[in-house]
């Protein structure tokens, strides 16, 4: 992709790139124990972004994703990390998705539940992080199942302990490790839904800034920068989304 330093007052037109990262999803963002600082493949992104534009970074840094998203949304952050839904599509544009993540449902070994389409029962207490992309698909889908929602993603396991619910619902990776180092829990086999994780900006950035940023993550899929920061940062069970697939504002 052509460096153009012309298109920064376009992307981020307060000075620096002012840059939200969620830290509620363990797969795409974490901080560096020794600096502080961000890391993770969204990190990662923000960095080539800014050093393609020639600016400095601002992180602003949220432990929820729809706090994140409502930095973006009032436009204070430039750019941010987020699973593509209609329900946030409202006043942000989304690039195309740069990694696809499953879904999962955890729940006691003793469970009589098999498999994931038996969740959706009446008796069954389901919960998900506050907000989340799981909380707005689930919010949708879930009929009959009651919905408790837990303060944030990485929340989840803990409130599903605490009050002994039925089902907890969350990224399947952070489920796997929660299940490894949890006596008596095990994982539903397969998914209930993919997330198509994307980057977005505020919905008034104009054409060129759209056009750009969506440009900065088909390049970084189709050149493989997505698959080598998946084995920078060892991770498992996600997968490079595919090339082509529509932005959506």
């Amino acid at each position: 992709m052509t460096t153009s330093f012309s298109l920064a007052p376009l992307i981020a037109p307060h000075g620096p790139l002012r840059v939200a990262i969620n830290l509620g999803n363990p797969v795409l963002a974490g901080l560096d124990a020794a600096t502080g600082e961000p890391t993770g493949i969204s990190a990662d992104l923000s960095r080539r972004l800014a050093a393609q534009l020639g600016l400095k970074i601002e992180w602003r840094i949220f432990k929820k994703a729809d706090e994140s998203v409502q930095c973006v949304r009032a436009d204070e952050a430039d750019i941010g990390f987020f699973a593509i839904d209609p329900v946030r599509g409202e006043g942000l544009h989304f690039s195309p998705p740069y990694v696809q993540i499953e879904g999962a449902y955890m729940v006691r070994i003793d469970s009589p539940l098999q498999s994931n389409h038996e969740v959706d029962q009446a008796s069954h207490r389901v919960t998900v992080g506050a907000g989340s992309a799981y909380d707005l698909f689930l919010t949708r889908h879930l009929k009959r199942a009651t919905i408790v929602r837990a303060p944030s993603s990485p929340a989840v396991v803990e409130v599903f302990m605490a009050q002994k619910l039925e089902v907890a619902a969350g990224v399947k990776q952070q489920l796997e490790a929660d299940a490894q180092r949890l006596p008596g829990v095990r994982l539903l086999p397969g998914r209930f839904m993919v997330i198509h994780q994307a980057m977005g900006m505020p919905a008034q950035r104009g054409t060129q800034a759209r056009a750009y940023l969506n440009g900065l993550v088909e390049d970084a899929k189709q050149s493989g920068w997505v698959a080598q920061a998946f084995v920078r940062h060892q991770i498992q069970g996600a997968a490079v989304a595919p090339p082509g697939y529509p932005a959506q504002d």
